[in-house]
């Protein structure tokens, strides 16, 4: 049969052009509308605007309240970021992957609107929750579709461009807030800044219908010849190809497998067979470590950090943000070229160790003097090199394992589970950090630092690779280990299964099977050998 290519494109071309059109705009506006406010609260027309959170000049008892309700003003785009992954739980199954996207542009786009325009707090409120609630739905909705559409091969390359893209939005999010600052004074220095990202969410809403939906969203809705058609572009293969029904192939046949075990809502607090909730849970806990690890801390607040903590000027504090944000932007090459070299594991543990040991010396370098000019010019440094750390493997890497590890029946209700978790610890640092800063001061990294070193322990014990590996064989992993204890063990004996095998239906025991012949043949050739 013959493709019906979209915009004369197939293939590895079609996919560079979702990844332009789609998920650049889609994880620059999370960057761009999570890092925005963080650098305006201090500006001189944005307090005139907004003087209930005023902490500019306000003292004493004053002050802690009105750093209680900044933290909250900012906090709104999370908690409205909550709300939106939620809802993908439902809307994603319902309305598919590209409509979801759609509605996330719209209401992104609304948002921003009422943001660039307010002349009152509430006006604000309003747009900060719509934002954040576009965000939130294309922070699990985005992921679920690359994971769905990319190939085995170069899926870890395809989804960790998300987090390279969130750092493009931290990057033009604080160069173009330092541009404006530049005017010193009046609505030019902030409202701008706001209204650029506008033009993300209008190259989204224009661009989401020219690409396939997910091909498994269309085989778990029984629309198989559009998914085959989907893969077959996607590929840039004929739909009759052998590698397009054997991936059909492989898909139906974890479809029925979840069919017959009744797979729904309740079962993944519950073990079984499928080791959902040991699933769920490492998802949960990944994105509780994104968060808690103090990424957002220093993405969000990292001006307020170089101002307030460390006692650098205005202008200064402003300049050294956006090269930190540079920096962490160039970073993330890291994870792009080594998480289908080097795996998903790998990465984990480099980075939750990396930010420890960066969280410890941010403890010890902001406990001195700030008229201690060598223990600033160091916490700076460590500052930057935590923002070398966090890309490598959480900025990312942590939404695509979920997606991987997820079933494909539970995939959508578990992603958005877990990435309303990620939000709602934002939600945590967001509200606290303004007030743990002017309290307990160097003490809050501490807790940063702990968390962070659970990550390589976690990591190893509990975290099985999936890098190489189909979605629907990373299902059978789960489902072939004997205990969570076992399954770490299983994949790195396991073989990488070939498509062909889950078409004729040999996956469940033929991977197990395989992976014995292999051990067997090993042990036979080793004595000829000597």
């Amino acid at each position: 049969m013959g493709l019906n290519p979209i915009a004369g494109l197939t293939g590895k071309a079609l996919s560079t052009l979702q990844v332009a059109l789609i998920v650049a705009p889609a994880f620059i506006l999370f960057g761009y509308n999570q890092a925005g406010i963080g650098g305006l609260l201090t500006l001189s027309d944005w307090v005139k605007t907004f003087p209930e959170i005023d902490t500019v000049h306000a003292t004493g008892a004053d002050k802690s309240a009105k750093s209680t309700l900044q933290g909250f003003i900012v906090a709104t785009f999370v908690v409205g970021a909550i709300v939106g992954s939620l809802l993908c739980s439902w809307a994603g199954e319902r309305f598919g992957r590209r409509k979801c996207i759609f509605a996330a542009g719209i209401c992104c786009l609304i948002g921003a609107v009422l943001e660039a325009a307010s002349f009152g707090l509430a006006q604000f409120i309003v747009g900060r929750v719509l934002v954040g609630i576009a965000i939130g739905t294309l922070s699990s909705i985005v992921p679920v579709w690359q994971s769905e559409t990319a190939g085995s091969s170069n899926r870890g390359r395809h989804v960790v461009l998300d987090g390279l893209f969130i750092c493009v939005g931290y990057v033009l999010e604080s160069w173009i807030n330092f541009g404006f600052y530049q005017f010193h004074d009046g609505p030019v220095t902030w409202r701008p800044s706001i209204a650029i990202g506008i033009i993300f969410s209008v190259v989204l809403i224009c661009s989401v219908y020219l690409f396939p939906e997910s091909p498994r969203w269309l085989l778990l809705k029984s629309r198989r010849s559009e998914a085959a058609h989907a893969i077959a572009i996607l590929r840039g293969l004929p739909e009759d190809s052998m590698e397009v029904q054997a991936e059909i192939g492989g898909i139906e046949l974890s479809l029925e497998d979840s069919a017959k075990s009744g797979m729904k809502f309740a079962d993944m607090f519950t073990m079984g067979e499928d080791k959902l909730l040991y699933r769920f849970l490492l998802c949960m806990l990944l994105q509780f470590y994104q968060q808690m690890s103090g990424s957002n801390l220093i993405s969000v607040y990292v001006p307020i950090l170089f101002e307030q903590n460390l006692g650098m000027s205005p202008q200064l504090s402003k300049v050294l943000a956006a090269g930190a944000m540079t920096f962490k932007f160039l970073s993330s090459f890291v994870a792009f070229f080594t998480i289908d070299r080097f795996g998903r594991r790998a990465l984990f543990i480099t980075s939750g160790a990396g930010m420890c040991a960066c969280m410890v010396a941010l403890a010890i370098t902001t406990s001195m003097p700030k008229d201690n000019t060598a223990a600033q010019i160091a916490a700076g440094c460590f500052i930057y090199l935590f923002n070398f750390f966090v890309p490598i493997g959480f900025l990312g890497a942590n939404f695509l394992y979920c997606t991987e590890v997820a079933p494909l029946r539970l995939r959508m209700t578990m992603s958005s589970l877990s990435t309303a978790n990620h939000w709602l610890w934002n939600f945590v640092v967001i509200m606290v950090t303004p007030v743990a800063i002017s309290t307990i001061k160097w003490q809050y990294y501490i807790v940063f630092a702990v968390i962070a070193g659970t990550v390589p322990i976690a990591v190893f014990l509990f975290f099985p690779e999936t890098m190489g590996r189909n979605l629907e064989e990373i299902d059978l992993l789960f489902r072939d280990s004997e205990s969570i204890w076992q399954t770490v063990r299983l994949a790195r004996k396991r073989p990488i299964a070939m498509p062909q095998e889950f078409a004729r239906g040999e996956g469940k025991n033929g991977g197990a099977e395989h992976a014995e012949k292999e051990e067997e043949a090993i042990a036979v050739q080793k004595p000829q050998q000597q």
